[in-house]
């Protein structure tokens, strides 16, 4: 167990950054709304998995919209809300919460209802990384209810979906009464018990954020290259390093979606790379060869600081190296791409796993 207090808050927000691949809602912003509600309502206990009790009742709680939404239209206490929704509509009171994935502000999220309810965060999430639709969890892939939700907006409303024939669907309805709310809000699930969390998440994931953010941070005060900080803690390679060329974006049906061009430079100069974002990076293609595919992670960092660059804010002119990282093995087998792999995004392609 340990604490997350505001001491730790960067370095999970730049390490969330990175594992996000470009999603998960702005990290910076959700740094600052943890801050302000762990002043005000206090610490919150992270446990790990194997130190729930047996007994243990876990909500998972998220946001979903569009990112690019989201850094101007700043969610307010809508996790706290939506957890209330939900447990009012179970009956049951959450022991702990969990969060969705561990991608941008979207990691932060269950502090921020934590801190208000004073209930403990389990340290894992859902998915490993980040992803655009709510069904691409490791939870609903291995068999834990997806419904009842709770989705709750800044202005009071909650709207409880009972059941859906799958968790597709309850994307599908989550997503259209998002939009409804502007294309931003928070939702939280029926909760899940102790086996059912060991089982199904990806373990240890709010402690690896805030480690990769620890070596960042460390390797920016000695002068050390944060890329090589960042691979030390989190296996993986340099896929690309260059110049953001173009960018085409768009925010559509709740979603950000477009690509990302960049020239090479340095040992990469004459080469360019294509990346294809739908809310996160999903295919990256050098020279118009897929060197790495969802559900393995593709990250965007400056160069010279290896802070995270998410899609709603990458620009023209950005000097970035983009990492690769293998997925968790909860994705590679044949249910997890079946849910997340190339072709459940419309890709044809085939998944290869990144070697490292």
């Amino acid at each position: 167990m340990w604490q997350a207090t505001e001491n730790e808050l960067e370095s999970i927000a730049i390490g969330a950054g990175i594992l996000g691949t470009g999603g998960g809602g702005n990290p910076y912003i959700g740094q600052l709304r943890a801050r302000q509600a762990i002043r005000q309502w206090g610490s919150v206990d992270v446990l790990a998995p194997d130190e729930l009790p047996e007994d243990a009742r876990v909500v998972c709680v998220g946001g979903i919209g569009a990112p690019t939404v989201g850094i101007e239209k700043v969610r307010d206490l809508q996790s706290y809300h939506a957890l209330r929704a939900i447990e009012d509509y179970t009956g049951e009171n959450a022991t702990a919460l969990i969060s969705n994935e561990i991608g941008g502000s979207n990691s932060v999220e269950p502090l921020i209802a934590a801190a208000m309810a004073g209930l403990p965060v389990v340290d894992a999430d859902g998915m490993g990384r980040a992803f655009p639709e709510f069904q691409m969890k490791t939870f609903f892939v291995y068999g834990v209810p997806c419904c009842p939700m709770a989705v709750s907006d800044e202005k009071g409303n909650s709207v409880v979906i009972r059941e859906t024939i799958d968790p597709r669907w309850a994307e599908r309805l989550a997503r259209s009464v998002t939009i409804q709310m502007g294309c931003v809000a928070c939702y939280a699930v029926a909760p899940m018990s102790t086996e059912q969390v060991r089982r199904t998440a990806v373990p240890l994931t709010l402690s690896l954020a805030r480690d990769l953010g620890d070596a960042v941070k460390t390797a920016r005060h000695h002068g050390d290259d944060p890329l090589e900080a960042i691979l030390s803690i989190c296996p993986g390679k340099v896929l690309f390093s260059g110049k953001v060329v173009d960018l085409e974006r768009r925010t559509t049906a709740g979603f950000a979606r477009g690509s990302l061009t960049i020239d090479g430079l340095d040992a990469y100069a004459g080469e360019r790379m294509v990346i294809e974002f739908q809310n996160e990076n999903l295919v990256a293609r050098r020279d118009g060869v897929v060197v790495c595919v969802v559900p393995d992670l593709i990250c965007a960092v400056a160069t010279d600081l290896g802070e995270p660059v998410t899609t709603e804010l990458m620009r023209y002119g950005l000097r970035v190296t983009i990492l690769g990282f293998p997925a968790p093995a909860l994705w590679t087998s044949a249910q997890g791409l079946a849910v997340a792999g190339p072709q459940a995004f419309g890709y044809d392609v085939d998944y290869v796993t990144l070697a490292v």
